[in-house]
């Protein structure tokens, strides 16, 4: 299964892809944001085309770990999105993704004027490639403390709500 990553800005949306097997995260595309709210109907298009199975929206937490004026914008984004699709939807904290992004852009020898067009959907991969580390962790752990202790506490505030975006 394939899971979506969305890196949600006001004026674009970085896009990123994982591979079939959800364990590799590459930036897709940039979509711009439009008054008349064309940017859902190219994610679910996305989403029906690339048979994705789960979309990982980055949450703009500020550093204290609070929900701010633009986490806020994005919870609404992911509420529209929900309503649109039976494909689950879920957040993963961005904090300094797109600061990563650049410095990796950068690092590649790309410029200024490419970094530009590129950087959001670079954030938007190094968000989904998080949440694809954290899976893969959980699942080891499940595996070393065997599947079948499902009454065990579970290893991440949001493993619950994941296990329909897992293998």
């Amino acid at each position: 299964m394939r899971l979506l990553g969305l890196d949600i800005g006001d004026r674009r949306i970085g896009v990123a892809l994982s591979d079939p097997e959800g364990l590799l995260a590459s930036p897709l595309t940039t979509l711009e944001r439009s008054e008349s709210g064309s940017e859902f109907a190219a994610i679910l298009e996305l989403v029906r085309n690339c048979e994705v199975g789960c979309i990982v929206v980055g949450l703009p937490r500020s550093l204290s770990g609070r929900i701010g004026p633009q986490a806020k914008k994005v919870e609404e984004f992911i509420e529209a999105l929900s309503r649109q699709t039976s494909v689950p939807v879920k957040t993963w904290d961005e904090r300094f993704s797109t600061a990563a992004a650049e410095k990796a852009l950068s690092a590649a020898g790309r410029r200024r004027k490419e970094l530009k067009k590129r950087r959001d959907a670079a954030a938007a991969a190094i968000i989904l490639q998080g949440y694809l580390d954290q899976l893969r962790l959980l699942e080891q752990a499940r595996e070393e403390v065997g599947s079948e202790k499902e009454d065990r506490p579970f290893l991440h505030p949001d493993d619950a709500a994941n296990r329909d975006c897992l293998r």
